[in-house]
């Protein structure tokens, strides 16, 4: 009964070195595959190796170092018998050969086609499934399932929950979290612009009850508010009905003057100046740029943060992104969380552009619904995976105020 070898080594050729020292150079190598060896004190200290197999080859006089086939570049007599018998037990139906010459067969065609295999591999087409249900947009995806054929091999393919943790890294480094100054000039000038309807007024009154209030009531930082969409049936009220409650001072101006006026008045004392303006359309190009020049009266040294719903598609959010390039905003402040199951529109379009996201809004209260962004509270609204969040808070840590609370 035919007899077949297996070693095991770090590298190939110190594999085939083992096989030939221990079979002779008559010994046939038929398959080969990555294998992971155990090392160190009790093979605590895994690694990649190659593993070799092959049938023994009968006792006979071994052949010279200098084959004949180095020689010729013709096979050797005795290796061409040596083939021919290992063919004859295949067509014998012996099942182990049968099974290696299966395996060889496998890896030639993935040698071959290098690709292929990993195109159909299942993980990547969950993961990509996963992308494409919660809205990444194409490029990102690509990127993604590129750099999974890239770093993994087809045997770690196979594990698709590390899979899926890797890949839920992957996304949560993309996601740039803005990184607010530890030194202001008082006062902070932040003002907000964006479309119409993404909750620029709401998230200003969050924004004020967080930074001048601390989670006992107790009035912290002095606040003024001011709205330049007076335009708007019912802005300057809203904003108003929150200045009451909040108890701080709320302005409505109407040009550059009028804003620069209001500004040097209430500096003195003051801590941050929040400024809510008028909601436009990305393609009204006329508009923004009146309501750039406006807010131009604020200096140099305001904030400009751009409100973004969540709920925008993502061919949308790259155009909203690009149109308001001209007010040189400092980071995306996503709204209104709460009304989508996906997150990917905003991940994918945010790292396309380069941008940082600075808050996130999660529904219309006042002032609980908001907090500081972070990479795990897009990536736990991901649909489809299996999300560690232990592991991901220990991966991207953030420091949130009290009164922001979790969520989740």
């Amino acid at each position: 009964m035919q007899q077949y070898f297996v070693e095991q080594a770090e590298t190939y050729d110190e594999a085939c070195r083992k096989v030939w020292e221990k079979y002779g150079e008559r010994a046939t190598i038929v398959l080969r595959k990555t294998v992971i060896l155990r090392t160190g004190l009790f093979g605590l200290f895994p690694r990649e190796g190659v593993e070799v197999s092959g049938p023994i080859p009968q006792l006979s006089q071994d052949l010279p170092r200098k084959t004949e086939a180095s020689k010729t570049g013709k096979e050797p007599q005795d290796f061409q018998e040596e083939k021919r018998k290992v063919l004859a037990a295949a067509n014998r139906g012996d099942p182990l050969l049968q099974q290696v010459l299966s395996e060889v067969r496998t890896i030639k065609e993935r040698m071959e086609h290098p690709g292929a295999a990993a195109e159909e591999h299942p993980s990547l087409k969950q993961i990509d499934e996963n992308l494409l249900i919660n809205d990444f947009p194409p490029a990102y995806r690509m990127g993604i399932l590129e750099r999974m054929k890239k770093e993994f091999s087809l045997e770690a393919l196979d594990n698709y929950d590390e899979v899926q943790d890797k890949v839920l890294e992957w996304i949560g480094e993309s996601i740039s979290i803005y990184r607010e100054d530890q030194f202001h000039r008082l006062p902070r000038i932040m003002a907000l612009v964006g479309p119409t309807g993404v909750g620029k007024t709401t998230t200003i009154a969050k924004l004020a009850a967080n930074f001048g209030i601390d989670s006992h009531g107790r009035r912290v930082k002095q606040i003024v508010l001011i709205t330049i969409d007076a335009f708007r049936i019912g802005a300057k009220q809203q904003l108003e009905s929150y200045s009451k409650i909040l108890e701080f001072p709320c302005f409505a101006v109407e040009d550059y003057e009028e804003l620069k006026k209001t500004i040097a008045m209430n500096s003195d004392g003051t801590d941050i100046i929040l400024i809510d303006t008028i909601g436009k359309s990305p393609r009204d190009m006329v508009k923004l740029g009146e309501m750039k020049q406006l807010l131009d009266a604020c200096g140099s040294f305001a904030e400009v943060h751009l409100a973004l719903s969540a709920a925008t598609k993502s061919s949308d959010i790259k155009e909203i992104l690009q149109q308001f390039e001209p007010f040189n905003y400092r980071s995306v402040i996503v709204t209104k969380l709460d009304e989508t199951i996906r997150a990917g529109n905003v991940i994918g379009a945010l790292a396309e552009k380069g941008k940082s996201l600075s808050y996130i809004t999660n529904g219309q209260k006042v002032p609980t619904d908001i907090r500081k962004a972070s990479a795990v509270q897009l990536l736990i609204n991901l649909e489809g995976f299996r999300v560690n969040r232990v592991k991901l808070e220990e991966k991207f840590p953030g420091k949130e105020p009290e009164q922001m609370g979790l969520w989740r």
